[in-house]
């Protein structure tokens, strides 16, 4: 063995952690922990997107709550909402682990109305 390539190349020791710009980006999309990246790392334009796109999710997810806790005859069409943010969430996530920043389908483009 080389003594000067101590480097495993097989095994899972030879993955990369994740950074911490992508557990950042992750926590933009699960509902009120986007504050954290908000207040951690508004700096890093990755991040910034992500959190502009996990307000969109969450304010999605407010509305939806106030409208459905007014008019509980509409559960059924709130559902479905819920469930389609929990989708768009789960994209959101995915486009974090591959380091993309890709606008979310339908509502993404909202995400531009957030100044921070």
């Amino acid at each position: 063995m080389d003594p000067q390539n101590n480097s495993v190349t097989d095994g899972p020791e030879s993955q990369t952690p994740p950074t911490n710009k992508t557990l950042m980006g992750v926590l933009a999309y699960l509902g009120v922990l986007v504050f954290i990246p908000l207040f951690t790392h508004k700096n890093d334009p990755f991040v910034k997107f992500h959190v502009k796109q996990g307000l969109v999710l969450f304010s999605i997810e407010v509305i939806t709550w106030v409208v459905g806790s007014m008019f509980w005859p509409l559960w059924m069409l709130l559902n479905i909402v819920n469930l389609a943010t929990l989708i768009l969430s789960i994209i959101g996530i995915v486009n974090v682990a591959k380091n993309t920043q890709k606008e979310l389908p339908i509502v993404g483009h909202l995400s531009s109305y957030f100044n921070i």
